[in-house]
């Protein structure tokens, strides 16, 4: 029996139409929600969600493009209580977020990379991964509050 599959697994991905014994297609993958039978219309359902899906993806590539454009060049400004170099705990990605917040850019903190844990006052290189395919480096300063 030839089946759709509609997530990813041993048998391929997503969109993948396969052939497999129909006692399996009727018994597992069809009732778990794994792949629909390979008809005419399930094809061009197929068809319509991978063409709205493509729209989608391309629509938050450009999104993340955009924000790349406008946070080249953004240097992170960090004050931080610190002692002879050291500072008292460690800059977070949290922290990262709300210094970016506060410039107007809505950033989601898990998708900030920080080289290593941030304890001491200086310069590092940091990057924002808005999208799977757009990466925004950055600069991180960080100083000594008075």
């Amino acid at each position: 029996m030839q089946v759709i599959l509609l997530e990813p697994g041993k048998l391929g991905k997503t969109g993948d139409v396969v052939n497999v014994k129909d006692g399996y297609a009727r018994n597992w993958l069809i009732p778990q929600g794994i792949a629909t039978p390979a008809t005419a219309s399930n094809m061009k359902s197929l068809e319509a969600r991978i063409r709205a899906r493509q729209k989608t993806l391309a629509a938050e590539k450009a999104s993340a493009e955009d924000l790349a454009s406008r946070l080249n060049g953004v240097a992170v400004e960090l004050s931080v209580r610190a002692g002879e170099g050291k500072i008292y705990g460690a800059v977070t990605h949290q922290d990262v977020a709300d210094s970016l917040d506060k410039l107007g850019f809505d950033v989601d903190k898990r998708r900030i990379t920080m080289p290593k844990t941030v304890k001491e006052i200086g310069e590092y290189d940091i990057s924002y991964r808005a999208h799977p395919e757009v990466s925004i480096p950055m600069k991180l300063v960080v100083h000594a509050a008075k």
